[in-house]
């Protein structure tokens, strides 16, 4: 069993992803507009997201998260730690696919596990925490911003 790092304020814990989560994990993936054109909550799920959790365990980099309350999934993340070059050799974390249960939004869960995700890229040595969102997405973009993210880069993406 993983590590579970409780989190203040009653708002339940952060643990290592086991396999047997990746429903509840695609199921918070899929709970919003965008999500529902992006990902196959179906059962049983395709297998590719089987395959994508075995590369992440498997990588040493890779922290795919679940927040958990009174034995619920109520919030994921992934977190990447990525070396580099630039910055003097920094380490960077690459923060993607951040969920909340959407019946728990705008009450501080998010801000409280954003902040834990700052703390551990600290622990971990890392530079720079970064992340991108989507740019239809101005409630989020509000939110990383109070968390003091900046839009210092234009993000593009080539769908293949």
């Amino acid at each position: 069993m993983s590590a579970a790092f409780p989190l203040p304020k009653g708002h339940g814990l952060i643990r290592r992803a086991n396999r047997v989560d990746l429903p509840e994990i695609v199921r918070l993936l899929a709970d919003d507009p965008l999500g529902q054109t992006r990902e196959a909550f179906t059962n049983p799920l395709p297998e590719s997201y089987y395959r994508a959790f075995e590369a992440i365990e498997a990588d040493p980099n890779q922290f795919l998260a679940v927040v958990e309350q009174e034995g619920r999934i109520v919030g994921t993340f992934q977190l990447s730690l990525i070396p580099g070059i630039s910055r003097q050799g920094a380490w960077r974390a690459q923060i993607e696919a951040v969920r909340i249960e959407h019946t728990l939004r705008n009450q501080g869960l998010g801000r409280v596990m954003m902040e834990w995700v700052i703390e551990y890229a600290r622990q971990r040595g890392c530079a720079l925490v970064q992340l991108t969102t989507d740019k239809s997405r101005r409630d989020a973009h509000r939110f990383y911003q109070r968390l003091g993210f900046i839009s210092s880069h234009e993000g593009m993406k080539l769908k293949l």
